[in-house]
């Protein structure tokens, strides 16, 4: 009778490499203290490897960079298409990825319509906070982050460099999708993407 161990083995080794794996995508090959334990010995036998608790991988192997964990942004990625659920950046993330900041969060904050949870992986930390639906209802590729930025920098601190940083992100967003995620912002902030949606449309 093949084991818990080959199961889960063979199961993975049909994937590339860096695809994440959860203990509950073995469940039909045992209860989940039998997958735990054989999730265990695989870890211990190097066969795949611990990224954080509860999830694994195959790690990438490159000629020179050795073994290559899949980053905290692919972490949360993933459990964002296993959750089906919706996540946002905020804080520093967001400022981050709008290029408002420099700085590499630590910890990576995202508000969700799934489960809140934190999650550490490695020295860094993926956080979910549930949010009301009006915080996730943005459409934009763009716009929706550059709402949570600006609400994290403040109306009183926001400065006009980083005003015009967001006006060409917000220039490249589909104009039908800034004008739906204008309405679920504050005031000042419409008046900034209300901005970019006039020059995009050549007002």
């Amino acid at each position: 009778m093949e084991s818990i161990d080959s199961k889960i083995l063979k199961k993975i080794k049909k994937a590339n490499r860096g695809s994440l794996f959860y203990t509950e995508d073995f469940l039909s090959f045992g209860n989940y203290k039998a997958v735990s334990k054989a999730l265990e010995r695989l870890v211990n036998e190097n066969e795949l490897s611990r990224v954080a608790r509860g999830i694994f991988a195959i790690l990438i192997k490159e000629n020179y960079l050795g073994e290559i964990s899949p980053t905290a942004e692919k972490i949360a990625e993933s459990i964002r298409k296993r959750d089906k659920a919706r996540i946002f950046p905020t804080g520093s993330l967001a400022l981050n990825m709008l290029r408002l900041s420099t700085q590499i969060p630590t910890n990576l904050v995202y508000l969700t319509d799934g489960s809140a949870r934190t999650i550490k992986v490695g020295n860094r930390s993926i956080v979910f906070k549930k949010a009301s639906p009006k915080n996730l209802a943005a459409i934009g590729i763009f716009s929706g982050i550059v709402i949570q930025a600006l609400k994290d920098i403040g109306k009183e601190n926001v400065t006009d460099i980083e005003i015009e940083k967001i006006l060409e992100h917000l220039k490249k967003e589909d104009p039908n999708r800034l004008e739906h995620d204008i309405k679920l912002a504050p005031e000042w902030i419409r008046i900034i993407m209300r901005k970019a949606l006039n020059e995009t449309n050549g007002k």
